[in-house]
């Protein structure tokens, strides 16, 4: 039947009702999900709930985005079915009584990215049984291609409601290598996953956002106390590369990364010896490692 989701059998649409009451549990982060077959941006569509004043734990899930989001305003569309893209609500400056959360810090958001990327890490390694690493700041690699990318944009309180901070994910499953945007990517099917399912990937993906997203907030927000600083570093591609960014100001910085900071910012030692903090910026692993 033409437009069915059933047409390409390697890609099978996800079933909301079962994704629902799996994820949707008494005391659980997650409070609704919803499926939908095509979106322009599930990032957009969860900032727009924000704004409208949808409580924290709101996850849109997408079969096919056709505006999707990056960052520096960069925009891509996804074959229909062959990823994950979805992107979830998360309240971090809204104290939560019943749980014992205090408000995290604004400062401390820069983590909220970090933590999606390592529950993207978690997933893979968990149901691909695939060994996939971190770049700072948003990407996810496999063999030194990116297969995911993380997007968190924060949204301003309005009337009363506070801010939010939206979390995005996408994530190339069984894309082929003739739909990848570019020979820098990849995917899990072309990685030789062991399982390139999209439900328990998603599943996973969203258990483990919730679990980092929960130690982090029983921390207020500290990356150290909540072991996401730590699990990041042991995870990241680069740290340890001689690298060069591209700074929001249209200069280059060439170095080597060091380290990730308190504030999820990374540390570069410059030709000079000299450290540099960048806060925001595209890197290029000069030297990369191809082990992930």
């Amino acid at each position: 039947m033409p437009g069915s989701p059933y047409t390409d059998l390697s890609r099978p649409p996800l079933n909301g009702g079962a994704l629902r009451r799996a994820l949707v549990v008494p005391g659980g982060l997650w409070t609704s999900l919803e499926l939908r077959t095509e979106t322009g941006s599930t990032n957009a569509d969860v900032a727009a709930a924000a704004r409208a004043g949808a409580d924290e734990g709101l996850v849109v899930v997408a079969e096919r985005q056709t505006a999707g989001r990056g960052r520096l305003g960069r925009v891509w569309q996804s074959p229909p079915r062959a990823g994950i893209a979805v992107s979830v609500l998360l309240r971090p400056c809204r104290p939560d009584e019943v749980r014992e959360w205090s408000a995290a810090p604004v400062a401390r958001h820069g983590w909220l990215p970090l933590l999606a990327g390592l529950a993207v890490v978690e997933a893979v390694a968990r149901v691909a049984e695939l060994d996939a690493g971190l770049k700072w700041p948003n990407d996810v690699l496999l063999g030194g291609r990116k297969c995911a990318g993380v997007l968190a944009e924060a949204v301003p309180g309005a009337r009363g409601v506070p801010g939010a901070v939206v979390v995005g994910v996408g994530l190339n499953v069984t894309v082929h290598a003739d739909e990848l945007p570019g020979p820098d990517a990849t995917s899990l099917l072309l990685a030789g996953a062991a399982y390139p399912d999209r439900d328990p990937l998603l599943r996973e993906l969203l258990r483990a956002l919730a679990r980092w997203y929960e130690r982090w907030r029983d921390a207020s927000g500290d990356p150290e106390a909540s072991g996401v600083r730590r699990a990041y570093l042991e995870n990241c591609r680069t740290v340890g590369q001689d690298v060069r960014v591209s700074l929001p100001g249209g200069q280059d910085l060439i170095g080597e990364a060091a380290t990730v900071d308190e504030a999820g910012r990374l540390v570069v030692v410059d030709l000079d010896g000299i450290r540099q903090v960048v806060a925001a910026g595209d890197v290029l692993h000069l030297r990369p490692n191809f082990d992930s």
